[in-house]
C-alpha cells in the first residue's frame, strides 16, 4: 500500500526538486547576477564557478549534492535501500534539473550515487581520476564515466535486472542532455572570475597540444582553425596541425614539434572572430613562414600573437565594429608549393550567376594574397548531374588546367559543405595532393538575398512609403512566430534583417532563414532550398523532439486561430472598419490625417498575424488531409468572389446585348431599362468590391474605387468569352466538393479569405487616408506631383505633419525627385537577380557611359564607381592627408594599407588580383578597387582628376591636372 504513494512521490517531488533554482538564487544573492543572462545561459555549477567566484561555486556544489542526496533519501522512505527506484528517483532528478531547471545534473547524480551505492561509486571515481591524469581530457572522461558506472552496477547486481536496467537509463539519459548542453567550462577561462581560473583551466583537460584531428570549438581556438579541422574531418587534405589556445602555454608544443631545414612549420594566425562570417580580417594578422628550429618557433609564436595588437589590426576591428577578443596560434607543417593560389566559390564583382573564380601562380600561396604580385586568372563553371559533373574553364596560362578544374571542383563542394554559404579558399599544390590552407565565408557576399519567395508575397518595383510599413509589419509577426517555436533559441537573432529592398524589389534574407531553419532542427540544405530549389531531407527525430515545446506553442496558436480571428474580427476589426468608413476624410486636416493611419496601423499590426498563420495554417492542413485544390471552396476570397459577381453580370448583360461593340458596351447599356439595371449592378460590385487592386499588398497600386477602368476591361472580356458560364460551373463544383471536405481545411480557407478581405480594406483605406494626406501637401506646394507622396517613407510622412524637421522640407523636392528616377531606372530592369549575394549588389544596367578616352585597364577588385584627385603613395612612410576626394594610387596592397582606405575614395594599385588582402578589405569597406594597373604610380599625378570602376577594372583619366 505504500508503494504506489512512493512512486507518486518520486514522480512528482523529484522533477520539481531538479528545477529549483537554487544555484540562480545563491548567484544572484551574493553577485547580483543572473546567470540565464550570462555565459551560456545555463544554470550549472560550471556556471556558478565561472561567474560567481569559488564561494559561489561551492554552494552551488552543495546546493545541488543536497537535491541528489535528498532523492535518494526521499525514495527510501517508500522502498528498500539500494533499490532500482533510487536511480529512477535520480532520472525523474536529472529531467527535472534539465527541463525547468536549465541544466545538466551531473553533481547531482554523483552525491545522490554515492548515497546509493558507495561501492560503485569508489570504483568509478578511482578510473575516473587516473584516466584524467593520464589523458587530460575532460570529455573524454565525463562519457568514459557513463559507460563506466552502469557496467559495474551490472558486474556487482548481476541478478537485479531493474537496477541495471535503471542505470543503463540513466547513462543513457545524462549522455544525450551532455550533446544537448552546452558547458560554461568550455567559455574562455581567462574571462571568469579570476579566483576561479586556475582550477577551470585544470578542469577544462585540455592537453596543451591540440591538434587539427580533433573537433575545434571556435570559440576557443579561432574560425580559421575549427574549420581547417572539420574540412580535415570530411575527408579533405589538410596539413597537419596544432593549436594553441589563447590561454595555452606554448612550451610543451614547442618542445614536442621539431622544425629543421627539412621539415619547415609555418604559424598562422587563428584569432577568436577572424574567418568568420562577419569579417575576415584578411592580412590583418602575421604568417610566419619557414620556421625551421625550436627557438624560431617560439619567436614566430610571439610575433603572430603580438600581431593581434598592432595598431592596423585594431583599427581594423573598430572600423568592422568587432569586439577584442583573444588570439589562438596554429602551426602547420608546410607545403613546398609548386602551384598555389586563392579561389572563390563565387565571382566577389559581378556577385551574380555561378562563376568560380580562381588565382594562382607557380610557388607559394602568399604571393597571391600579398598583392605583390598579379596572379593568373581563371573562371570556371561547374555542372552537376545525378552522379557526374562536368566542368568549363575559361582562362589561359602556366598552372595546368586539370589543376585549376580540380581547384575549381573544390571550391564548388566547399560551398555545398557549407549548405550554400560562398567560400574564401586559400589551396596549395605539391606535385601530388591538392592541399586546403584555408577557407572562410566571402563576408562582402553575406548575407545571402532570395527573390524565389518574395516575389510572390509582394511581386513587382516597390515604392518606398510601402516598404516603410509593409517591412515591419511582416518581420515582426514572422519574428514573433520564429520566436515562438525557438523559444531562448532566438537569442542573438534580428528578425528586422527578415527582408530588404535590391533594384526596388524585396528580397528575404536566406541566410537568416537558413540559420533560423537550423535551430529549428530543419534540414541542413533548408538555405539551398529556399537559394536554389533542393530537394529537402527529413528533419531528424532528434531535432523533432527538441523542438516539440516549441512546436506545440505553435499548434495551440494554429488550433485556437478562428476562435481568435472571429473574436478580434467582431471586437476589433469590423467596428474599427466601420468607424473608418464613416470618416470624411477629404475634411481632415494633416495631424488627424495622421492619427487615421495610426489607427489603421495598428489595426494592420494584428491583421498581419492572421494574414501570415491562416495562408500557413490552410496550406499544412490542405497538405496532411491531401486534399485536392479542386475540392475547396475560395468564394470567400475577395478576388474570387469578385470575379464571380462580375462573370454573372456578364452573363446577364451578353442576353441583354446580343450584338455589342467592345468599345461602347456601357453606352449600349444605357439605351435600355435591362442594360440600366445591370450597369446598377455593375457599380454596386464596384462599390463592394472598390478596396481591391491589380496588386493588393502594394498601397501605392490605385484600388478599383480610384480606378475602375481595369474591372471595366474585365467586365467585357468576360461578355466576349465563348463560355461565360464556364467559371460559374467551376464555382458550383467546387462548393459541392468542398462540402463533401469541409471539416478542417475548407474551415481554414474560409478563415484565410475573410483574413484577406479585413486586410486589404484596411490596406485600402490606409492608401485613401495617404491619398487625401497627398491632396494638401499639393494644395500647399509641399509636393509638385501627384504619387510624390509615395517615394517617402513612413517616418518622413510624420515628420512633415509635425512641421518641425525644416532641413527635410529644404530637400524634400531632391528627395522626392532623387527617389523617382531611381524607380523608373529600377522598373525599366526586365529581369533581376533570383540571388543577391550582400549588402551592396552591383547595378545590373551597362555602366555609364566613359567621359575621357583615356583610359587605363586592370583589374576589377571592388565593384562601384568614385571620382576624385589622385594621390600617389609609393611607400608608407609619409601618409597625407586623405579623404573621400581622394583616390590612392600604390604599388601593391597588403594589410598595412588597409586604415588608408576606409578614409580614401578609391583605389588604383599596380599590382594585384581580386582575391589579394586589399582587395579583399577594399570591399569590406565599400571602396572601388581597380587592381593590376601597369605604372600607375608613375603615369598617374598628384591632384590629377580620375574616376575609376572597380567592376570593370577601368581607370579614366582628365585632362583637369591641379598641382597640389
Amino acid at each position: 500500500m505504500f508503494e504506489p504513494w512512493g512512486v507518486l512521490a518520486i514522480l512528482i517531488v523529484c522533477p520539481l526538486l531538479g528545477g529549483l533554482p537554487l544555484i540562480a538564487w545563491i548567484t544572484y544573492a551574493l553577485t547580483r547576477k543572473q546567470l540565464s543572462q550570462v555565459g551560456t545561459g545555463n544554470i550549472s555549477v560550471s556556471a556558478a564557478f565561472y561567474h560567481g567566484g569559488r564561494f559561489v561555486g561551492i554552494l552551488a556544489v552543495l546546493s545541488e549534492a543536497f537535491k541528489g542526496v535528498a532523492a535518494v533519501l526521499l525514495t527510501r522512505v517508500f522502498f528498500p535501500d539500494g533499490s532500482s527506484w533510487e536511480l529512477i528517483a535520480l532520472i525523474a532528478l536529472v529531467i527535472g534539473r534539465y527541463w525547468i531547471g536549465r541544466g545538466a545534473g551531473t553533481t547531482n547524480v554523483v552525491w545522490g550515487f554515492v548515497v546509493h551505492d558507495p561501492l560503485v561509486a569508489i570504483f568509478v571515481s578511482f578510473f575516473a581520476g587516473i584516466s584524467f591524469t593520464i589523458l587530460q581530457s575532460r570529455k573524454v572522461v565525463k562519457f568514459g564515466v557513463l559507460l563506466l558506472f552502469p557496467l559495474f552496477v551490472i558486474l556487482l547486481h548481476i541478478s537485479d535486472i531493474p537496477r541495471m536496467l535503471a542505470a543503463v537509463a540513466l547513462a543513457a539519459l545524462m549522455g544525450w542532455i551532455y550533446t544537448r548542453i552546452p558547458d560554461d567550462m568550455n567559455l574562455p577561462a581567462q574571462k571568469a572570475q579570476t579566483e576561479s581560473q586556475a582550477m577551470l583551466e585544470f578542469l577544462r583537460g585540455e592537453r596543451a597540444m591540440v591538434s587539427l584531428d580533433e573537433e575545434l570549438d571556435a570559440a576557443i581556438v579561432g574560425e580559421k582553425a575549427a574549420t581547417l579541422s572539420q574540412i580535415k574531418r570530411w575527408g579533405y587534405s589538410v596539413p597537419k596541425g596544432w593549436v594553441l589556445a589563447p590561454i595555452d602555454d606554448p612550451q610543451a608544443l614547442t618542445e614536442f614539434l621539431q622544425p629543421s631545414e627539412l621539415s619547415p612549420l609555418v604559424v598562422r594566425s587563428s584569432a577568436i572572430g577572424e574567418d568568420s562570417e562577419h569579417a575576415s580580417a584578411a592580412g590583418q594578422y602575421e604568417t610566419v613562414l619557414n620556421v625551421t628550429s625550436s627557438q624560431a618557433l617560439q619567436e614566430a609564436i610571439a610575433q603572430v600573437q603580438a600581431s593581434y595588437n598592432h595598431p592596423s589590426a585594431v583599427q581594423y576591428r573598430r572600423d568592422r565594429g568587432l569586439n577584442d577578443t583573444a588570439m589562438a596560434v596554429l602551426i602547420q607543417q608546410q607545403i613546398q608549393s609548386v602551384y598555389s593560389g586563392v579561389a572563390f566559390s563565387r565571382d566577389p564583382i559581378t556577385q551574380q550567376g555561378d562563376a568560380i573564380i580562381i588565382e594562382a601562380l607557380p610557388g607559394s600561396p602568399t604571393q597571391v594574397v600579398s598583392g605583390k604580385v598579379t596572379p593568373e586568372q581563371y573562371r570556371a563553371f561547374v555542372v552537376e548531374i545525378e552522379n557526374s559533373y562536368s566542368i568549363q574553364l575559361e582562362g589561359e596560362g602556366r598552372v595546368p588546367q586539370a589543376l585549376i578544374k580540380q581547384v575549381a571542383y573544390l571550391a564548388y563542394r566547399l560551398e555545398k559543405r557549407y549548405h550554400g554559404t560562398p567560400q574564401d579558399i586559400e589551396w596549395s599544390y605539391d606535385g601530388q595532393t591538392l592541399w586546403v590552407l584555408q577557407s572562410r565565408p566571402i563576408t562582402t557576399l553575406l548575407p545571402i538575398w532570395t527573390r524565389k519567395i518574395a516575389a510572390e508575397v509582394i511581386p513587382g518595383v516597390i515604392h518606398p512609403l510601402t516598404w516603410s510599413i509593409n517591412r515591419p509589419l511582416t518581420c515582426g509577426v514572422w519574428g514573433e512566430l520564429f520566436t515562438l517555436v525557438l523559444g531562448d533559441r532566438a537569442l542573438g537573432l534580428d528578425f528586422t534583417e527578415t527582408a530588404t529592398l535590391h533594384y526596388s524589389r524585396a528580397y528575404f534574407n536566406a541566410s537568416l532563414l537558413g540559420d533560423i531553419f537550423l535551430r529549428m532542427g530543419l534540414p541542413p540544405e533548408s538555405l539551398e532550398f529556399l537559394t536554389r530549389g533542393a530537394k529537402l531531407s527529413k528533419p531528424s527525430l532528434q531535432s523533432t523532439w527538441e523542438n516539440l515545446p516549441g512546436l506545440g506553442r505553435l499548434l495551440k496558436r494554429e488550433l485556437s486561430l478562428e476562435k481568435d480571428f472571429k473574436q478580434d474580427y467582431h471586437k476589433r476589426f469590423i467596428p474599427g472598419l466601420s468607424q473608418l468608413a464613416q470618416e470624411d476624410i477629404d475634411n481632415l486636416e494633416p495631424a488627424k490625417l495622421l492619427a487615421r493611419i495610426d489607427f489603421i496601423l495598428e489595426l494592420l499590426r494584428h491583421g498581419t498575424y492572421y494574414s501570415i498563420l491562416a495562408p500557413l495554417s490552410a496550406a499544412l492542413r490542405q497538405g496532411i488531409f491531401r486534399v485536392k485544390d479542386g475540392q475547396i471552396d475560395h468564394s470567400v476570397t475577395p478576388e474570387v468572389a469578385a470575379l464571380r459577381s462580375l462573370s454573372a453580370i456578364a452573363t446577364d448583360a451578353k442576353q441583354v446585348l446580343l450584338e455589342f461593340e467592345p468599345q461602347q458596351v456601357f453606352e449600349q447599356l444605357k439605351q435600355t431599362s435591362e442594360g440600366e439595371k445591370i450597369l446598377q449592378e455593375f457599380n454596386e460590385l464596384l462599390q463592394d468590391y472598390g478596396y481591391l487592386s491589380e496588386v493588393g499588398t502594394d498601397i501605392s497600386v490605385p484600388t478599383w474605387r480610384e480606378n475602375p477602368q481595369m474591372i471595366k476591361q474585365m467586365f467585357v472580356q468576360l461578355m466576349q468569352g465563348n463560355e461565360p458560364q464556364s467559371g460559374a460551373k467551376d464555382a458550383i463544383n467546387s462548393i459541392f466538393a468542398g462540402k463533401r471536405k469541409r471539416s478542417f481545411v475548407q474551415r481554414r480557407v474560409d478563415i484565410k479569405g475573410r483574413v484577406t478581405e479585413v486586410y486589404s480594406r484596411l490596406l485600402a483605406e490606409l492608401r485613401w487616408s495617404f491619398v487625401a494626406l497627398e491632396k494638401l501637401w499639393l494644395k500647399s506646394g509641399l509636393l509638385k506631383k501627384t504619387g510624390d507622396i509615395f517615394f517617402l517613407n513612413f517616418d518622413e510622412v510624420q515628420r512633415l505633419v509635425v512641421g518641425e524637421d525644416s532641413s527635410l522640407i529644404e530637400q524634400l523636392d531632391k528627395l522626392v525627385e532623387s527617389r523617382r528616377s531611381q524607380f523608373v531606372q529600377d522598373s525599366e530592369f526586365i529581369q533581376v537577380p533570383l540571388l543577391v549575394y550582400g549588402n551592396t549588389p552591383p547595378h545590373p544596367l551597362a555602366p555609364s557611359e566613359l567621359y575621357s578616352d583615356q583610359i587605363l585597364q586592370g583589374i576589377g577588385a571592388s565593384h562601384g564607381q568614385a571620382e576624385g584627385r589622385v594621390k600617389v603613395l609609393r611607400n608608407l612612410q609619409d601618409v597625407p592627408e586623405i579623404d573621400r576626394d581622394t583616390i590612392l594610387v600604390v604599388p601593391y596592397t597588403d594589410s598595412g594599407w588597409a586604415p588608408l582606405l576606409l578614409r580614401a575614395g578609391g583605389l588604383i594599385a599596380e599590382a594585384g588580383g581580386r582575391l589579394s588582402h586589399g582587395a579583399i578589405v577594399a570591399r569590406e569597406y565599400g571602396i572601388p578597387a581597380v587592381m593590376d594597373v601597369r605604372g600607375a604610380t608613375w603615369i598617374l599625378q598628384d591632384g590629377q582628376r580620375v574616376r575609376i570602376d572597380g567592376s570593370r577594372g577601368i581607370v579614366e583619366l582628365s585632362n583637369d591636372l591641379r598641382p597640389e
